[in-house]
């Protein structure tokens, strides 16, 4: 390894600590939910806002970050991105109510967004383009890392919380697990603050505004002298060709010479959210809940999501600009439709029944003499079971209870739903995941770019905003079964059009995309 691809790598990786927070602070929420609905006595579609709140912040801030980086520089506002995660998780862990956790939540959302979009941005603008699709992969990998470490996290302070320890006693990590858990973000943010100030600004934004001199000097540090007079020369000519762009990039951006890229850039930023990615990562322990085995090994299982999208992620890092972008996400996008119809498949197996044995095994607080009519009752569905528990039971006590009486009455095969959830992460981690911020940063025109991925980003986000949003009430409403399935038919839905429409970009110069793609 040169000297200038070691330097490459370490930008990078600061860079993409902003990945990592952003992976963090939207999946330490997973553990969190469990906790807060029966504490602040939560409806279903409020239960869904407490966690897609904070992506509806950000998809605000996708609309703007990618213009206000184009006029501030990348750098300065990944520093303010920084500044925002720690004000949400101080803010998140000391929230005496639903409104004030919700409103610190939407702090960090604007955090989110303009890290997630101008992370990848200024990675790829400058890494040289045989390390491009690694580089910018470092950001996914730092936010499935975040993930990982949050489920982990998670999982700590729910058996911290369970100890008997003076220390943890006195921590109370019991009384205040979820605290704990959100407000743990609080370190690395201010770790990527200060980590900003040993990376260069972006060079392509320095030629942007005049600045050529430290624009040259920054290539020097990743590439030949060769190389940065033809990557100086490239973004010069592009910045002049599309100097009427820069008048009027709202209207450019739906000129018929960008129809291709946008149209790309929409379907496939809908197709990483609508199969389903948020509610696995934000809602883990959840769903394995809904098969039975019980809070603790749920909360097991989540962190195997992690690892999984982690390994995953890593393969995609290997292999991204070897077998290219396209195999990829054919694959992968195949592989999380069979997934989905996995779940529907293991779910729609599922039935019900509260014996009198399994009476015994339930919390002492149950009102056990409340679910005498349910007693020996078989259902074939969970809706139908869930409505049972809470008609006998409360509203109240059904959602403090349901998951140990759910864990005490279903017959299914839990191995199945892991296969599946491990199996469509496992997909969605080698493909679609990483391969969609690769795109969205070669596909654009360098003058429309910042505008282009915010537009591409908003839309992306306001997927999975209303995914999050809804994912709660789906469950309570249609069912595990059927809502997987509609993930599944969203995916086969994809990938039709990934191996029809979507071309192949590895090897090729940001430039020269533009050539080919923008007519």
């Amino acid at each position: 390894m040169t000297n200038k691809q070691a330097y490459t790598i370490r930008v990078a990786l600061i860079v993409a600590l902003g990945g990592f927070l952003m992976g963090f602070d939207a999946s330490v929420i997973s553990g969190v939910v469990k906790f807060i609905e029966p504490q602040f006595n939560l409806t279903k579609l409020e239960l869904g806002w407490s966690v897609s709140s904070l992506t509806l912040t950000a998809t605000l801030a996708m609309m703007v970050s990618g213009p206000l980086s184009d006029k501030f520089g990348r750098k300065g506002m990944l520093r303010l991105a920084a500044v925002l995660y720690a004000i949400s998780a101080i803010g998140s862990a000391l929230a005496p109510n639903f409104i004030l956790l919700v409103i610190a939540r939407m702090i960090g959302g604007f955090g989110v967004g303009a890290s997630l979009i101008l992370a990848p941005m200024y990675i790829a603008e400058i890494s040289p383009p045989d390390m491009r699709g690694r580089m910018v992969s470092f950001n996914q990998l730092n936010i499935v890392i975040g993930i990982s470490v949050a489920f982990f996290t998670n999982y700590l302070i729910l058996q911290f919380g369970q100890s008997s320890a003076s220390w943890a006693k006195a921590l109370m990590f019991d009384a205040y697990n979820w605290r704990w858990m959100l407000g743990l973000e609080t370190l690395p943010a201010i770790l990527y603050f200060f980590g900003l100030f040993f990376v260069p600004e972006s060079p392509r934004w320095q030629v942007m505004k005049g600045k050529e001199a430290e624009a040259i000097k920054t290539f020097h540090k990743v590439t030949s002298p060769e190389q940065t007079e033809q990557q100086v020369r490239d973004v010069k000519e592009s910045l002049k060709s599309g100097k009427k762009v820069q008048k009027l990039p709202l209207k450019e951006l739906f000129k018929p010479a960008m129809r291709l890229v946008l149209t790309i850039g929409i379907v496939v930023a809908i197709l990483q959210q609508i199969t389903g990615i948020n509610s696995v990562f934000f809602y883990a322990p959840m769903i394995f809940e809904q098969s039975g085995i019980g809070t603790d090994a749920s909360f097991v299982q989540a962190i195997l999501v992690g690892l999984t999208n982690l390994v995953f992620t890593v393969v995609a890092i290997l292999f991204i600009d070897k077998l290219g972008r396209k195999p990829l996400l054919t694959i992968g996008v195949a592989g999380i439709a069979l997934s989905m119809f996995l779940l529907a498949y293991g779910f729609n197996t599922a039935t019900y029944t509260l014996t009198e044995d399994a009476i015994k095994f339930l919390p002492d607080d149950v009102k056990t003499e409340l679910l005498q009519p349910m007693i020996n009752k078989t259902y074939q569905n969970d809706v139908s079971f869930k409505s049972a528990i809470q008609q006998s039971l409360g509203e109240n006590d059904a959602k403090q209870f349901e998951s140990a009486i759910l864990t005490a009455s279903i017959s299914m095969n839990p191995t199945l739903i892991l296969i599946g959830i491990l199996g469509f992460v496992a997909c969605f981690a080698f493909s679609i995941g990483p391969v969609m911020w690769v795109l969205f940063s070669e596909l654009f025109p360098i003058k429309v770019r910042g505008l282009a991925i915010s537009l591409t980003g908003f839309i992306n986000s306001a997927v999975s905003f209303l995914v999050q949003l809804v994912f709660p009430w789906e469950l309570a409403n249609f069912g595990s079964s059927t809502t997987f399935l509609i993930y599944g038919l969203f995916a086969a839905a994809g990938f039709f059009f990934v191996l029809f429409v979507v071309p192949e970009t590895k090897g090729k110069t940001l430039e020269e995309l533009e050539r080919i793609l923008v007519k």
